[in-house]
């Protein structure tokens, strides 16, 4: 009887017998991974997270605007807020560009490669600017009715 193993893929129901024909839909261990279904997951997963961080910089761009010009690090906020916009923009363009380009194709891997690297970079330039928004706050005054 073929013992169960639990896989870092979730893959819970494999047979580790070797000899065994893998299920359809199912990995096994002497199948190669498949490139561009990796890195399709991978930019869907890196989107999405783009897409939470872009609402909450809208969110955060609203209630900067509507504090108005009185709040003391109004500029400095709508700036900061307005850079990240802009970078996590150009990151989602990127990612749809390396999500359609076919990873298997030899002569496209500089440039894939290339932006990666680019997207790397501009993700950590977002998550710096994020860190000032943060620091600077963004919280409305309690409404005090007293």
């Amino acid at each position: 009887m073929a013992s169960e193993a639990m896989e870092l893929n979730g893959d819970a129901n494999r047979r580790d017998d070797p000899g065994a024909r893998p299920q359809q839909g199912r990995m096994s261990r002497n199948t190669p991974l498949n490139m561009n279904h990796y890195a399709n997951k991978k930019s869907a997963a890196e989107s999405m997270l783009d897409i939470a961080l872009l609402m909450a910089n809208a969110s955060q761009l609203k209630t900067v605007l509507e504090l108005g010009p009185t709040f003391s690090f109004y500029i400095p906020l709508i700036t900061l807020i307005s850079i990240s916009l802009t970078l996590q923009i150009i990151v989602g363009i990127l990612l749809i560009f390396i999500v359609k380009w076919n990873l298997n194709d030899s002569s496209k891997h500089y440039i894939l490669n290339l932006l990666e690297n680019i997207v790397t970079a501009l993700v950590f330039i977002v998550v710096v600017v994020n860190v000032f928004i943060t620091a600077f706050g963004v919280q409305r005054p309690d409404d005090k009715t007293s």
